[in-house]
């Protein structure tokens, strides 16, 4: 139990340092907030269903390397191809159409 919370909270400050760093490097372009909204929507859906345990440790890292290629892409000013990516992500943990509109 106290493994599995050390794991969360170490995925969670990886992605805030991630998150953190790219919005401060501003060299090729800017993370907007409407990328910063959307990945941090999907990070708390990835946390949200790996706690659940409905899913495996080789889709939360799939997932991170997603949201990772999406921030780059993002920082690129390229923003509808990532937020594009964003719901990839969501589609791949979502069944439920429904349940993918609600996270939009």
């Amino acid at each position: 139990m106290t493994n599995k919370l050390f794991k969360q909270a170490a995925l969670a400050a990886l992605a805030a340092v991630c998150l953190g760093a790219t919005i401060t490097t501003a060299t090729a372009g800017s993370f907007t907030r409407g990328c910063a909204a959307r990945d941090l929507q999907v990070l708390m859906l990835i946390e949200d269903r790996e706690s659940a345990n409905s899913i495996s440790q080789q889709q939360v890292i799939g997932a991170i390397e997603t949201m990772l290629h999406a921030r780059i892409v993002c920082h690129e000013g390229r923003v509808v191809d990532a937020l594009k990516i964003y719901d990839t992500i969501v589609e791949t943990f979502t069944s439920d159409p429904n349940q993918s509109a609600s996270i939009n």
